[in-house]
């Protein structure tokens, strides 16, 4: 009957051991998941600050703060581009703007009469 309680205590041990262990291994996997998108992030900003220009990547900057996910779609759009090789010499801000002229949502119109 004396070795009922030493189980008990033991498997209590087991069980907070085995809820550390699993809490420090996801906190690991969110430790490098949260590195590798750090990277990932500076990575594209080295490939901006080579290849666009300083009036290129204020009109850039301009655009992600008034439409963030259209800003970003742009991004993505010139490191694909400078990835690729596709892209000769650095983005000047005309060239920006034929950029943004290119990848800008169709808006619609609506024509309203009156009858």
């Amino acid at each position: 009957m004396s070795d009922a309680p030493d189980e008990e205590k033991l498997e209590e041990l087991r069980q907070k051991k085995m809820e550390q262990l699993q809490e420090q291994a996801d906190g690991q996997q969110g430790g490098s998941q949260e590195a590798a998108k750090q990277q990932a992030e500076a990575q594209k900003k080295a490939v901006l600050r080579q290849h666009l220009t300083d009036d290129a990547r204020k009109r850039l900057n301009t655009v992600k703060m008034s439409k963030p996910q259209f800003g970003e779609q742009v991004e993505r759009q010139v490191v694909s581009l400078a990835r690729s090789g596709r892209m000769q010499g650095k983005i000047d801000d005309e060239k920006m703007k034929q950029l943004l002229q290119e990848l800008k949502p169709d808006s619609q119109s609506f024509d309203i009469k009156r009858r």
